[in-house]
């Protein structure tokens, strides 16, 4: 995965490790819709600079849980 910020590709990519293979049809879409936002937008919203659009809320939530375990 690149994106254009190398920090989201960490992110994304750890996340997508844990959660892809487990994911149903609208799990899956939700995440494709997420992966379609802009960089700038998704690091803010996963570090909890500015709160995600809510349709992107659990997801993003889930996301940060991910990114700060830290494991």
């Amino acid at each position: 995965m690149r994106r254009g910020i190398k920090e989201m590709d960490i992110i994304l990519t750890r996340y997508a490790d844990l959660r892809l293979a487990a994911m149903d049809a609208g799990q899956l879409d939700e995440f494709e819709a997420l992966l379609a936002e802009n960089d700038q937008d998704l690091y803010q919203w996963v570090t909890g600079q500015v709160a995600p659009p809510p349709a992107f809320t659990g997801l993003v939530s889930d996301i940060t849980e991910i990114a700060c375990r830290g494991k």
